[in-house]
Parts: structure tokens; C-alpha cells; sequence
């Protein structure tokens, strides 16, 4: 039969059941092979031995998205369904033969315990990393007479040990119980027929339910098998019937963990059960039951065998009270010198005496082994058979150096990551819980103006120190982020943004790393202010724990290789803000006529011009008056002003602790340049008025002196302070002007918290003052506007009054208190 996908068989009384991976049931009759002669071999050389039988897909008799795990039982189907938050046990009637299959109606369900769903990929459906086990569990002459339970995949229970483990009522009914193993490690019962009953007769669902242990790690294996030594004729009636009365109960956890459950009397005479947990060489992959007591476990490494049979195991002198019937207290695995195998099954067509194992590989190779009771005596060894055999062992022992190697780079590139990752949680915690105090690594931004050939360029100079205790290592950048405002001739363009990402490299305590970046002007001559420098750290998870993730050998964990990156967060590392820092145009003026006398001024260099203005210059001549946008403007239009006035008791207390004991103007303006490298030469003369170029070479004159505002405070006039900007380029005007509000706004802030109080006001001075503002807002809206539909002829005596109203907006009447 062939299928497009890869299936899992299960062989009924009737007709074989295959789970594909598209999650649903698929039935069809069995169909025995024929065989092949010589003659038919020499007629038909490409034809295959055995008819190739396609399903259609119309043979699905359980479409069930959901379905996990299914078996047969004579004439009811058991499936168990992956709910939302539990999982859910049904049960069907045998599904219909023939030309149209039809599923059986459905007979009872119930659901078992709830668990955590696994968290996958959006958008996706997530499937368990480990998938339940069902198994059957019957009394012995329960079943139909043509019914064999290890054809399905169950195991017949003596009738004590059936009792002591489900109860009375499933061993009254002579009910067959489904054992469920999940992956959380439950070990669970349901009473098939107390389960249908409760279909007509509905009753609380958690009774149908019984626990019956918890192995703590995903159950992979549930069997059973005969301990006991048996009689020859207790053989012969278990050869004619088929039916191994097993005396033991057996579940196999992912990592080792092995429960053995049997019945046996205490010292009352009572019959209990017996546990015994053993602890096998994991990860287990699959495992079996064979005769005579065996089980057989795969791991990544090797094929095992363990004896659970009495007197597979020598009695114990120090424990001579133990019974010879119970369980051994340890196991001890024996090699069969097969690795890689994922699925064992006992064949029952092993002649008597002897156990054949047919095994499936990692690779995909169909393996039959062939194991006999009595090993062979010694016989002597050829020359090349021991050769052969000198080659299996090197070859085995060359790969066992290479897991070995594999899982150590991989538990020391775990052990790093975990290293790394305390690391980033100490310094995240140090950083966010000392926001007001020092901080144990920050990041101090100064900003200074570079001599170039052809220009000058601001830049900014970013210190990262390390003051704590900690290392920055591995997965740690500073990330600078400089924005930059929108062009003030275009108000409707964007800032950009560029960021510069410097790796970190073993930054140890006390250490320091500085970054110089470059700030403006661009090619063209325009710096756009303010610009905002913002630092911080960032910590790349992918970087350091996704190789940690992923096992260095596939078989370890196949679900760890599939989704080691799906289980990290959506976000790909920890960002923490360091500082930021706004460079306005106070902080970028540059002061040529404060130079020292014994200092010689640095000539400033004017931003790149054209080429050809250049030579058109030099022609000129030097007695020549100077040509360009921004002498013309200078020489023939008034500079544009800007002003702000601020009380005077506002400043003295702003101002008294750093500034105290100097002249309030000329504290204010030392205030207001105390980021500028020029602040020291403003307090050394004591100045209240600078003149200072811009970046783009433009004049821009502060002048601060005390004034007497009236009108405002029936009490008499107020005393103030006015700051007045004042510059041929109404841009660069604009930007300082800016700066000085946004310093005052601060100020205003600081100074509000300490619940200051202001003078009484004259209120309707104050509400004329605030209509006639509102009407020269009103004004300029409609004068841009109009600006938008007149041509150029008529724009020019409206934006000629635009400029005037914005003249009245920046010096206002009004004075901060």
C-alpha cells in the first residue's frame, strides 16, 4: 500500500488503521502478499514482488485535526484529541468497511487533565514535543475468542494485579482499560465500558478517571510482562490461547525514569501492590516488552536489554528478608551494540526459545536481530574476522569521541550563555534601579568643533565608563541614535534619523570606551538644530543564547533542534537607555571676538560653497562689496528679533546658589551658555551681551538687560529681565530663540514644584493681551492661506506682512513669573 505521507500502523482483527500526519484515521483491508516464482522474476524483472495498493483519500474514517493518538480494540475505536487546555478521550464504533468507509458514531468521551499549551510560532499550529501513549489492559478471557490484544497493542493482566489497579467495578464488568501516558508524565486509566455507560446515564466525568501515577517527564512506553517462571503447562495453555497473563506493569519516562508495578502480599497477607521505580541511561527514544521478563530501550547511543524476571538477579546478603517474588531493586541494562534506533518491536514469529527484535534506525534501515538465550561458547577468532572486529571497535570508539566532544563544546557554550546572561541581568538591574543616583555605567555626551581642510564639522564625542562591578562582554552594543529636527524653511519634511552601533568588547571594571561621531554641517552647508544624541546599551539574546539552544546531536532532543530559536521572545535583545542629550544652537555658537589677546582666534571656516562662486569672487577683486543670499540680506534688511522677558525674582532664585554675588544679567547669560565652550571667558569678563556665529556663518547678537514692566501688577511695576536674540538669518533667529524657551520652560517647571506664589495681576490687562494674540494667530493662518492661491506678484506684500506679524508674536508683552 502506498501513502503520501509517512504513517503509523496499528493491525486489527480486520483491517489495518493508519495515523497520518495530517492528523486523521485511515482504514483499508489487508491484503496478503503473493508469492514469487523464478519464472515471474525473469518475465517481469521491473515489477515489484508485491501489488502496490494507493488509498484514496476518501478511506478517512477520523478527520480530526486535533487527533494525537489512536488503538483498536475488537469493535470500538479509542482516540485521544488535543483540546485548547485538556486533552480528550473518545470513543467510536468500529468504522464500516467497504467501498465508501464511514466512520462509527461516537460512543463516550471524557476528558483528562488539563495542561499548559507549549508557546510556538504565530500563525501556526504548535504540536506537543512528545506525543501521549495509549495502551490496552484486559482480564484474561475478557476478550472475543479471535481477539488478541498484543495484535493492537495491548497486554493481558492477571486478575489480582487488574484488581488492585483499576478497581472493583472495571474487574466486575470484565471491562478493558485504556492506560494513557502523557507528556507532562501522568499515568492515567479510563473503564471502557464504564465509559459507555456513562453515555446513557451521564455522571461526574472525573470519576471515569483515574490516576494512577506521575513519572514527572514524558511517558514514552506502556507494557506489560511475565516476572514469574512458569509451569509447562501454564505454557502450553498460553501457546494454544495467545494470551501472556502478565504479572507486572511497566511505563518508561523520556529521561530514564522506569515504574514496575506488581502484586504481591504484605506481612498481614494482604495483597498490595508493589512499586518499584529504577532510574535507566537516558534520553529513551522507544521501547518494548519481550518474554521471559525483558525490556528493550533504545537510546541515542545504544539498544539495551533489562531482566525484570525472578532470579535475573542474585538476592542481596544484606537484605535477607526480601521476598524472592518481588521486584529486583536495581536494574542493570546490557548492551546489544545497536545505536540509533527509534522504533523496536518483538517479533512473535521468533521460534521458541529465541526473541527476534526488528528495529528501525535513525537512517531509515530496517534492522532484524536475532538474540538466543545461551550465548555460544568461545571460538577461535581468524586473522581478518579480527581485523573486521579491531575496525567495529575504533570505529565505535571514534564516534564515541565525537559525541563526547560534541556535548562538551555544547555544555561549555551553554555554561557561557548562562554566564553571560547573569551578566546582563545584573547590570539591567544595576542601571534601572538607580535612575536618580550615579549609575554604575554611563554614557557622557560633549559636543566640540573640529578644524577640517575644507570646513568645520561639529561632532560629539560619546564616553561609555564602567564604574560597577561588572563586564561587558560578549552581546553587548552601544547603539547611538543621532535625529536630527525638520528644515525650518520646510516644515512639513521629517527628521532623519542615523544610527551608529559599536560592538562592546570586554569592558571591564573601571574601563572606558569614547566614540567620536560626526554632527554637521552635511555636504551642502546645513545643520539641522536641535539635534538629539541618545545612547544606549543593547543586549542581543539571538546572539548569545540561540547557539546555546540548539543540541549539537539531533537525537538529543529533535524538538530542541526544530524550535531552539521559537522559543526565545518576539523581541531579539534587552535595550537600556543610557543618556540623550539635545545640541541646540547656544550650545553650537562659536565666540572668534572673545578669543584671548594672548590667543591667537582659530579662523572659522565658512561651509562648502560652489566652485564657481569661489571664482567668481576671487575675479571680483578684494576692494569689491560681498555678493550672496546672506550678505544682501544683511547689508540692506533689518536683523530679525526675538524677544522674552522673565521676572527678575525668578531668576535671582533660579540663579542664587551657582551664580551668586554676580550681576543678574550677566548671571543669566552664563546660564544660558553653560554648555557652550565659551561660558568660562563670559565669566571671566562678567559680559551681559555676546555676539557669536552660528554654524552657517551667520552674526547672532544676545543682548540681556534689566527692564521695568507695567500695566501688569496693580502694585507697581515689575521688575524683569529681557533676553533679546537678534540676527540677519531669520532660521538661525528662530533656533535660538528656541533654545532660550526651552531652557525657561525647565526653569519654570523646577521653580513651579516649590509652590511658589505669583504677584497679584491686572486680569483684564491680561485677557486683552491674550485676545489681541489670538487675533494675530488668526491672522497668520489666513495669510498662509492666501499665500497658497496668489501668484507671485501679490505673495509679496502678504508675506511681507507674514513676517511682520510673526514680529509681534516673538516679542510679546507678557513676562514669565
Amino acid at each position: 500500500t502506498q501513502f503520501p505521507w509517512p504513517i503509523a500502523l496499528l493491525q486489527g482483527s480486520r483491517a489495518l488503521f493508519f495515523q497520518v500526519l495530517c492528523r486523521s484515521i485511515l482504514t483499508g483491508p489487508i491484503v496478503p502478499g503473493r508469492s514469487v516464482s523464478q519464472a515471474d522474476k525473469d518475465s517481469e524483472e521491473d515489477e515489484l514482488p508485491y501489488p502496490v495498493m494507493p488509498v484514496d483519500p476518501d478511506a478517512c474514517v477520523l478527520p480530526d485535526a486535533t487527533l494525537c493518538a489512536f488503538t483498536v480494540l475488537d469493535d470500538m475505536l479509542v482516540a485521544l484529541a488535543q483540546g485548547p487546555t485538556q486533552w480528550k478521550m473518545q470513543l467510536f464504533e468500529h468504522p464500516c468497511l467497504g467501498e465508501d468507509p464511514q466512520p462509527g458514531g461516537q460512543i463516550g468521551e471524557v476528558e483528562l487533565s488539563t495542561y499548559t499549551p507549549e508557546i510556538g510560532i504565530p500563525g501556526k499550529p504548535t504540536a506537543p514535543p512528545f506525543l501521549p501513549v495509549l495502551c490496552c489492559m484486559s482480564l484474561p478471557g475478557s476478550r472475543a475468542p479471535h481477539g488478541h490484544p498484543q495484535a493492537c497493542g495491548g497486554f493481558t493482566l492477571e486478575g489480582a494485579l487488574f484488581g488492585l489497579l483499576f478497581g472493583a467495578d472495571a474487574t466486575l464488568l470484565e471491562s478493558p482499560v485504556i492506560l494513557c501516558g502523557l507528556p507532562d508524565g501522568q499515568l492515567c486509566c479510563v473503564a471502557l465500558r464504564a465509559l459507555v455507560t456513562s453515555r446513557s446515564a451521564p455522571g461526574d466525568p472525573k470519576a471515569l478517571v483515574r490516576i494512577l501515577h506521575h513519572l514527572e517527564e514524558p511517558v514514552v512506553f506502556i507494557g506489560a510482562l511475565k516476572t514469574e517462571p512458569q509451569t509447562e503447562e501454564a505454557v502450553e495453555s498460553e501457546l494454544s490461547s495467545m494470551e501472556v497473563h502478565s504479572d507486572c506493569l511497566v511505563a518508561l519516562g523520556h529521561h530514564g525514569r522506569t515504574l514496575a508495578i506488581k502484586a504481591s502480599f504484605d506481612k498481614s497477607g494482604n495483597l498490595v501492590p508493589e512499586l518499584q521505580e529504577y532510574f535507566l541511561p537516558g534520553p529513551v527514544l522507544c521501547a518494548a516488552c519481550g518474554g521471559g521478563g525483558r525490556i528493550y530501550h533504545s537510546t541515542p547511543s545504544d539498544l539495551r536489554v533489562v531482566d525484570l524476571a525472578q532470579g535475573s538477579i542474585p538476592l542481596d546478603p544484606q537484605q535477607p528478608n526480601r521476598d524472592p517474588g518481588s521486584l529486583p531493586p536495581t536494574l542493570c541494562p546490557t548492551s546489544l551494540s545497536v545505536c540509533s534506533v527509534l522504533t523496536v518491536s518483538v517479533s512473535p514469529r521468533a521460534p521458541a526459545g529465541e526473541t527476534e527484535l526488528l528495529a528501525l534506525s535513525a537512517k531509515g534501515r530496517l534492522m532484524s536481530c536475532s538474540l538466543s538465550p545461551k550465548s555460544p561458547g568461545p571460538t577461535r577468532m581468524t586473522s581478518a574476522s579480527a581485523d573486521r572486529k579491531i575496525k567495529e571497535l575504533l570505529s565505535g570508539i571514534g564516534d564515541v569521541s565525537e559525541r563526547v566532544s560534541f556535548l562538551k563544546k555544547a555544555v561549555d557554550q551553554r555554561n557561557k550563555a548562562l554566564t553571560s546572561l547573569n551578566e546582563a541581568m545584573n547590570v539591567s538591574c544595576a542601571l534601572l534601579s538607580s535612575r536618580e543616583g550615579p549609575r554604575p555605567i554611563s554614557c557622557t555626551t560633549t559636543t566640540s568643533w573640529s578644524h577640517l581642510p575644507l570646513q568645520d564639522v561639529l561632532t560629539a564625542t560619546c564616553l561609555l565608563q564602567n564604574s560597577g562591578d561588572f563586564s561587558l562582554d560578549r552581546g553587548w552594543t552601544l547603539c547611538i541614535q543621532v535625529l536630527t529636527s525638520s528644515s525650518a524653511l520646510d516644515l512639513d519634511a521629517a527628521g532623519s534619523a542615523v544610527t551608529y552601533t559599536i560592538p562592546v568588547d570586554r569592558l571591564g571594571p573601571g574601563s572606558q570606551r569614547e566614540v567620536t561621531l560626526p554632527l554637521g554641517p552635511t555636504e551642502s552647508g546645513v545643520l539641522d538644530l536641535p539635534v538629539t544624541v541618545s545612547c544606549a546599551l543593547f543586549y542581543s539574546l539571538r546572539e548569545v543564547v540561540g547557539g546555546a539552544l540548539a543540541p549539537s546531536d539531533p537525537l538529543e532532543d529533535p524538538f530542541l533542534e526544530e524550535h531552539a530559536l521559537d522559543l526565545l521572545p518576539e523581541q531579539e535583545g534587552i535595550c537600556l537607555p543610557l543618556s540623550r542629550l539635545t545640541v541646540d544652537m547656544l550650545r553650537c555658537l562659536r565666540f572668534p571676538g572673545l578669543a584671548s589677546p594672548h590667543t591667537q582666534a582659530p579662523c572659522l571656516l565658512s561651509p562648502a560653497r560652489d566652485p564657481v562662486d569661489t571664482f567668481l569672487e576671487a575675479c571680483c577683486g578684494p576692494s569689491s562689496e560681498p555678493t550672496g543670499p546672506a550678505s544682501l540680506r544683511a547689508k540692506y534688511l533689518p536683523p530679525s528679533v526675538a524677544s522674552i522677558k522673565v521676572s527678575a525674582e525668578l531668576l535671582r532664585t533660579a540663579l542664587e546658589d551657582a551664580h551668586s554675588g554676580v550681576p543678574l544679567c550677566s548671571a543669566t547669560l552664563q546660564w544660558l551658555l553653560a554648555e557652550n565652550a565659551a561660558v568660562d571667558i563670559v565669566k571671566a569678563r562678567a559680559l551681559s551681551s555676546v555676539q557669536g556665529v552660528a554654524p552657517n556663518g551667520t552674526d547672532i547678537h544676545l543682548i540681556i538687560r534689566e527692564v521695568a514692566v507695567t500695566d501688569l501688577c496693580p502694585a507697581g511695576p515689575i521688575q524683569a529681565v529681557e533676553i533679546q536674540v537678534e540676527s540677519s538669518s531669520l532660521a538661525d533667529m528662530c533656533r535660538a530663540h528656541h533654545a532660550i524657551v526651552g531652557r525657561m520652560q525647565a526653569m519654570v517647571r523646577e521653580q513651579a514644584a516649590q509652590s511658589s506664589s505669583p504677584p497679584d495681576l491686572r486680569m483684564q490687562y491680561l485677557r486683552q493681551i491674550h485676545a489681541n494674540h489670538e487675533a494675530l494667530l488668526r491672522e497668520v493662518q489666513a495669510l498662509r492661506d492666501r499665500l497658497c492661491t496668489e501668484d507671485e506678484a501679490s505673495s509679496c506684500a502678504t508675506a511681507q506682512r507674514l513676517l511682520q506679524v510673526y514680529k509681534q508674536l516673538r516679542s510679546p508683552s507678557l513676562v514669565l513669573l
